[in-house]
């Protein structure tokens, strides 16, 4: 039990290749996820880019009619260029920004794959727990008629109140409805699943889930790496914003080609020339100190939404492990019932064949034994569902 908690990292059986979990996901699935990776890496590379200001290229021609002799034709190409290259540090944050959001959004995506991942093979394993469950079900109906056989017999014998008859048929009725149930929800989560995947779940390996440390699941916690990006970017916007509001220095540029103006020749005057020179410009805005202490509360609210997730995290890997600790005292449980169920299962059998019990004695004896066997299963099903809750929220886990 305490080698279980100390493992350090969620791992696979051998068996089961470490790409068959990750890829299980339907192709129009895995693609939507493909799309918003690379939406997000041109958007980033966009954003990154934002402060460089397009140049811009024009052209025009015009026509006079002014002369009454002639149509007067002039043509003008221009380049301009009117680039801020300080902007009291603003560009640095800019770019600074761009890359921590790439990242907060790429960390995003990825928590939103893996819990669909998640979502699907809890589906798995819950089909496999829903036949354990439903081979649980057939040995308790038949312990139920057994009983009911039994109860009939003393009943028309009169040994026994009719209270007792009505009781044994009543949970036979209650217990098979429990297995419709079963089936029932079996077709769902198949239909779950064909919703997320386009494989066969019959054909796909279950992996093994161990537990994993603490401090592992923090450090590679993507909801806490999620919220710390964030975090980042919202100083790193605060900055921004600041810096919004402080002096920018830009340089201008112009290259000009036109036709001189007929009508005011002049021969000193060049058709291709430049303008060119810097300006230095801040603004002077009323909401500037709202704007700017606004951003400061946006960052400071971004870490306080760190510490909370923190705790956040912690809560949960202690729920889990808790949770495990409960699971493998039930596990416990159900196999010190089926040693008793064993013993007893071995005694009835004996005294059946010495003719001092029925062999429907040591059918219900068996029944119990098989049940219990089947809760041990289930059980374990049940650690390896509240371990894929860690699984999801993790990334390189396998």
């Amino acid at each position: 039990m305490k080698k279980l908690f100390l493992l350090c990292s969620l791992l696979v059986s051998s068996a089961v290749h470490a790409d068959e979990l990750g890829n299980i996901l339907s192709d129009n699935k895995e693609l939507l996820f493909d799309y918003q990776f690379q939406s997000n890496e041109l958007e980033s590379d966009k954003l990154s880019k934002s402060w460089v200001n397009p140049i811009m290229l024009s052209y025009s021609k015009n026509y006079s009619t002014q002369f009454r002799d002639r149509t007067n034709k002039t043509a003008n190409y221009r380049i301009v260029i009117d680039q801020p290259i300080f902007r009291s540090g603003g560009i640095y944050y800019a770019i600074k920004y761009s890359q921590i959001l790439r990242n907060a959004n790429a960390t995003e995506i990825t928590l939103q794959k893996r819990t669909m991942i998640g979502d699907a093979v809890s589906i798995l394993f819950n089909l496999k727990k829903n036949k354990l469950e439903q081979q649980k079900m057939r040995y308790l109906i038949k312990n139920d008629k057994i009983d009911i056989r039994q109860k009939r017999d003393s009943y028309d014998a009169g040994l026994l109140d009719s209270s007792f008859l009505d009781q044994a048929i009543l949970k036979k009725s209650q217990d098979e409805a429990t297995l419709l149930e079963l089936e029932l929800n079996l077709l769902e989560l198949k239909q779950r699943f064909s919703l997320l995947s386009d494989k066969n779940p019959e054909g796909l390996r279950l992996p093994i889930l161990n537990l994993m440390g603490k401090a592992n699941y923090s450090a590679q916690n993507l909801e806490l790496k999620r919220d710390k990006l964030r975090a980042e970017q919202s100083a790193y916007n605060a900055k921004i914003t600041t810096a919004k509001y402080l002096p920018t220095v830009s340089l201008q540029g112009q290259y000009i080609d036109g036709d001189l103006n007929p009508l005011y020749f002049n021969p000193s005057l060049k058709e291709r020339y430049y303008n060119y020179g810097f300006s230095v410009s801040m603004p002077l805005d009323i909401n500037a100190f709202a704007d700017i202490e606004a951003s400061k509360v946006e960052r400071l609210s971004a870490a306080v939404q760190v510490l909370d997730r923190e705790d956040t995290v912690e809560e949960e890997y202690n729920w889990i492990y808790n949770s495990l600790g409960i699971l493998d005292k039930k596990i416990a449980l159900a196999k010190k019932d089926e040693k008793v169920y064993k013993n007893l299962f071995k005694l009835t059998k004996n005294l059946a064949q010495a003719g001092e019990k029925t062999s429907l004695d040591a059918d219900i004896m068996n029944n119990s034994l098989q049940i219990r066997k089947l809760d041990q299963r289930i059980y374990k099903i049940d650690k390896q569902v509240q371990l894929l809750k860690l699984y999801v929220r993790v990334e390189n886990a396998i």
